[in-house]
């Protein structure tokens, strides 16, 4: 239970005045419990014609003999005024009173808690999504979307309702227990001290059937992680899944998943659905064995407990069963949630290794120069970039050109700090980007990417996306620049035209334009192209490349292409070879050194 309340503290403690009214009416709805409770006393000795006939009145105050001696002097004043008839109404009246603000506040502590189980569960909803807004890109590149997807989702419903659902039962019925437990000690004490015995004993033999249910519940929760992921793998390579009639290959993959699945939940079900009845056969064991004793006591010479007294013992004790097998069930339930939390926490807890650092400075827009220098880069042990050093004048264009995994989309990705370098410098105006803000720094670059990213909103939203307060005016006027603007307004709403998901209703050309309008709108003053042409027909690759022309006029820009076609005007190429810049200069420069450059425009112009 240390771990669970570990998650209180660092999750309820913006919920503490509500916390504190819920103790406080849970308390006073325990009180009130026991004191409808001990009114059975009276009722009983009336039935049984053993009431006590008390004549007088002692000074009121909060002691046992004050309170009962009280209670029998107007049940012996209305029994001889109005008979035995109306002696029991009397008494009813007065447990009616009781039960009435037993119910009240019950009520009200539930209601305390309905706010902080949604609070919280709504606080780690929030902190999940921004910490994954916050990870850099490395984070996902070790994980699995699916069981990431799984984590913000399903885990969080599993803490919902085990966690969450539980924090009412935890601090609800120890207190009924423990004030329960003070009745009965006022009562008989020797009864009390047998509960005492016996009780612990039983939550001895729960503790050690739900103690491997936590283990099961991370596996079972990884294994949805494992379906999900197949899922989001197979609906998004749908289009290769049935050009290879690999259908039946994936079903199986997935139902071998499934069947994994349901085997660790069977497990984890059967071992859930014990909690009740072994609690519940318990309980009896412990009413059994108290009843015996209770008649000991009850039939022995000199004793005080009386069979009504035993009987409104009973009740009492009564009470305290309904809420230690809840609290039982609780603990199940908690044992599941987290396990939930833990892989939450792989979240949460994750190292993010962008940090800004103190003092860092605002950087509002480009001026001079961008320097990389001796800079290094590996994932994991792989060295992707070896001490490459680079200048970018504003108002240049470079291009970066060589074989697929040589280097140039890390090279650019270090720029806006997708990735922190580790070791060398990059400083733009002569500042290192680690001590620029990271908004300011990312604010003064554009991206479009291969792959056209867009969003299921209006062209619209997608255009104006992480532009504040963009006009119509100027929205059209970016899907202008970047010739958009025909094709949506020739859509059935326009610009309020839904994209679909990922763009999925828009062709090649048609997306990578709407990503043009975006850096149109943005304005940057670098601009970032990573083989923004690559993936189009020969007729969309012209109209997107008149729109580059039009994005990349009087900015700085660095462009990766394949296609060197597309890059010969470049104030500047660099040819990537296995880490390392192998070449610089100009288009026909480069041809005319007949090295790594010429031999690739040897190979496309064939």
């Amino acid at each position: 239970m240390k771990d669970f309340f570990q998650i209180l503290k660092r999750f309820v403690p913006p919920y503490k005045h509500k916390l504190i009214l819920s103790v406080v009416f849970n308390i006073l709805h325990a009180i009130f419990t026991g004191v409808a409770m001990l009114f059975m006393i009276p009722v009983l000795e009336v039935l049984f014609e053993t009431t006590k006939e008390v004549n007088h009145l002692l000074p009121w105050e909060l002691s046992k003999e004050a309170l009962q001696n009280n209670l029998y002097y107007y049940v012996t004043l209305v029994k001889y005024k109005y008979g035995v008839t109306v002696v029991m109404p009397f008494i009813g009246m007065l447990m009616l009173v009781a039960t009435f603000f037993k119910v009240g506040f019950a009520f009200l502590a539930s209601y305390q808690m309905v706010g902080i189980r949604n609070g919280v569960v709504r606080d780690i909803r929030t902190k999940i999504f921004n910490k994954l807004m916050a990870l850099p890109l490395s984070f996902y590149s070790d994980e699995r979307k699916g069981d990431v997807m799984a984590r913000a989702t399903g885990d969080v419903t599993e803490v919902e309702n085990s966690i969450m659902s539980s924090i009412d039962m935890v601090l609800k019925n120890p207190i009924i227990i423990l004030v329960s437990i003070g009745f009965m000690l006022a009562i008989s004490y020797k009864l009390t001290i047998f509960v005492f015995i016996m009780l612990p004993l039983a939550g001895w033999i729960i503790g050690k059937t739900g103690k491997s249910l936590k283990t099961k519940s991370r596996i079972s929760q990884s294994q949805m992680g494992d379906i999900l992921g197949i899922i989001e793998e197979s609906v998004g390579g749908l289009r290769i899944i049935k050009a290879f009639n690999a259908e039946k290959k994936m079903t199986k993959r997935f139902g071998a998943k499934t069947e994994d699945y349901r085997k660790v939940m069977n497990k984890i079900r059967r071992r859930y659905v014990m909690a009740h009845p072994l609690s519940e056969f318990l309980g009896t064991v412990v009413m059994i064995v108290l009843v015996w004793y209770g008649a000991i006591l009850t039939n022995s010479e000199g004793s005080t407990l009386k069979g009504a007294t035993f009987i409104a013992y009973i009740g009492i004790f009564y009470q305290i069963i309904n809420p230690a097998k809840a609290f039982t069930t609780a603990y199940f339930s908690i044992q599941k949630g987290l396990a939930a939390m833990e892989r939450i926490d792989k979240i949460l807890l994750a190292d993010n290794k962008i940090l800004e650092q103190d003092g860092a400075k605002e950087v509002k827009q480009f001026n001079h120069s961008i320097e990389y220098k001796n800079v290094s880069f590996g994932y994991n042990d792989h060295k992707v970039l070896k001490n490459v050093s680079l200048t970018i004048e504003k108002g240049k264009m470079v291009a970066l050109v060589g074989q697929s995994g040589s280097g140039k989309t890390t090279f650019v990705d270090l720029l806006p700090r997708f990735h922190d370098i580790q070791e060398g410098s990059i400083a733009i105006d002569g500042t290192d980007i680690r001590d620029i803000k990271v908004h300011d720094l990312r604010g003064v670059m554009g991206n479009v990417n291969q792959e056209a990213i867009l969003f299921n909103d209006t062209f619209f939203n997608n255009i104006a996306f992480g532009v504040e307060d963009a006009t119509q005016e100027q929205v059209e006027n970016a899907a202008k620049v970047a010739n958009a603007h025909e094709f949506i307004v020739a859509t059935e709403n326009g610009y309020d035209t839904l994209v679909g998901d990922r763009g999925g209703k828009l062709s090649g050309g048609q997306r990578q334009r709407i990503s043009i309008a975006r850096a149109v709108l943005k304005n940057p003053d670098i601009l970032i192209l990573d083989e923004a042409t690559s993936a189009l027909d020969t007729e969309s690759e012209k109209l997107v490349q008149e729109a580059l022309e039009n994005l990349m006029s009087s900015r700085t820009s660095v462009v990766i292409a394949h296609r060197l076609s597309t890059v010969r005007n470049a104030d500047l190429i660099c040819v990537f070879n296995e880490g390392e810049i192998v070449e610089q200069g100009n288009h026909n420069e480069l041809l005319a050194k007949g090295g790594t450059y010429s031999k690739l425009h040897e190979l496309q112009v064939r």
